[in-house]
C-alpha cells in the first residue's frame, strides 16, 4: 500500500479532556470572542492587527514574543486589537520538508502526529494564560481544527485552500472569524464565493459526522496580492483595489462587509520590509474615502524576534524558518505608528 496507517488517533474531545482549559481561561475566550465580534459588526472601531511569526516553529520563542505584543498592547489598546498568530500548520511552501509544529513539534526531529497535537494544544493555552490573548491559526486541514475549537479567536484559510469545499463548509459551523484569502490567480469572485458559503448553513460530513452548520456571519476577506501567469507578484492592497472590492461586497448583501489586508506574502512580493510601507499606504486610503475605512477592519502582518528567515540547517532563536518575518524592534515601532495614524 502506499498509505500506511501507523495508529489511531485520539479524537479531539479526548485531547480536550486531557488538556483542559480552566472555566477562567474559557471566560477570557468568550470575553475577547465578544470584542473580536464588536470590530467585524462596526460596534467598536478599534482596528485589529493579526500578527506574528509566519510558522509557530518552537514554543519559547513564540511565547517570548507574544509576550512582547502584550506589552505594546496596553500602549495602544484605544485604538488597536491585537490578535497573535500562532500558526500551527505552516509548512514550507514547496510542502516538502517541514510542515509546522502540528507535524513536527520538533522541527529536527521526525514526524510525530500525536505529540503535535498536544504541543499546538499547549501552546495555544500557554499563550491564553501567560499574556491574556487567545489567538489566530491558520485552517490548514479542516478535520483537525477541533482540537483548538475552544480555545482560538480567528481562523485564516489560505490562498490555496480557498476554493476548497470542506474549508468552506466548515468555516460555515464556525462562531469565530474566518478571513478568506483571494487565491493565488488573484480572481476577487473566487473569494467572494467562499464568504458567501461560508455566511449560509450547510448539512456535510465532517470527522465522519453528518453534521449541520447555522453559517458564519464573520466569513470575511483577506487581501493578499496574487500572481501573474509568469509567476511575478502582483499586489491588491492599492486604493483602486480596496474601493473596487468595497463596490463588490456591498453589491453581494453579505453580511458584516469586513477586509483585513494582508502585507507580506505577493503584496509585498515577500520582500518582508514593505510590509511597514503598505500598512501606511493603506491607512492612507482609509483616511480618504468613507466606504473603504468602513471596510478595511485591519491587517495581518508577518512578524518575529528577528528579522528574516533563517536557512535550512540553522537555529537561531526566533527568527522564521519559513517566510522572512519583520523583526521585534521594526514590529513595536510600527504597531506605535499604526496607533498613531488611525
Amino acid at each position: 500500500m502506499s498509505m500506511n496507517f501507523e495508529r489511531k488517533l485520539p479524537i479531539p474531545q479526548e485531547v480536550k479532556e486531557q488538556y483542559p482549559l480552566s472555566d477562567e481561561l474559557a471566560k477570557l475566550v468568550d470575553k475577547r470572542a465578544a470584542e473580536i465580534r464588536d470590530i467585524f459588526t462596526g460596534a467598536s472601531d478599534k482596528f485589529i492587527l493579526i500578527i506574528g511569526p509566519c510558522s509557530a516553529d518552537n514554543e519559547d520563542s513564540v511565547i517570548d514574543y507574544i509576550s512582547r505584543l502584550r506589552t505594546v498592547q496596553e500602549k495602544v489598546a484605544d485604538k488597536v486589537y491585537i490578535i497573535p498568530r500562532i500558526y500551527t500548520n505552516k509548512p514550507r511552501t514547496t510542502g516538502d520538508g517541514y510542515k509546522g509544529m502540528l507535524h513536527q513539534p520538533n522541527p529536527n526531529e521526525k514526524p510525530d502526529m500525536y505529540k503535535g497535537i498536544v504541543a499546538i494544544r499547549e501552546l495555544h493555552m500557554r499563550a491564553l494564560k501567560e499574556t491574556g490573548f487567545s489567538c489566530a491559526d491558520e485552517m490548514l486541514y479542516p478535520e483537525n481544527y477541533r482540537y483548538l475549537s475552544d480555545i482560538l479567536a480567528y481562523v485564516a484559510i489560505g490562498a490555496r485552500s480557498v476554493e476548497n469545499q470542506q474549508h468552506r463548509l466548515t468555516s460555515s459551523g464556525l462562531d469565530i472569524p474566518v478571513g478568506m484569502k483571494n487565491p493565488t490567480s488573484g480572481d476577487i469572485s473566487v473569494m467572494m464565493n467562499a464568504i458567501t458559503a461560508a455566511q449560509h448553513k450547510h448539512t456535510f460530513i465532517y470527522r465522519g459526522w453528518e453534521v449541520h452548520s447555522d453559517g458564519n456571519d464573520l466569513a470575511h476577506a483577506i487581501l493578499r496580492g496574487y500572481v501573474n501567469k509568469h509567476g511575478q507578484a502582483i499586489p491588491n492592497y492599492h486604493y483602486e483595489d480596496l474601493v473596487h472590492l468595497a463596490e463588490s461586497y456591498y453589491k453581494s448583501g453579505l453580511a458584516n462587509p469586513a477586509l483585513i489586508v494582508d502585507t507580506n506574502h505577493s503584496n509585498s512580493g515577500k520582500q518582508y520590509l514593505q510590509q511597514i510601507r503598505i500598512a501606511k499606504e493603506v491607512l492612507h486610503s482609509c483616511r480618504h474615502d468613507a466606504d473603504v475605512k468602513k471596510l478595511v477592519k485591519g491587517f495581518m502582518i508577518e512578524s518575529y524576534i528577528e528579522d528574516g528567515a533563517q536557512k535550512i540547517g540553522e537555529c537561531v532563536y526566533g527568527k522564521s524558518i519559513t517566510d522572512p518575518c519583520l523583526g521585534w524592534e521594526k514590529t513595536e515601532r510600527l504597531i506605535l505608528d499604526i496607533a498613531d495614524l488611525l
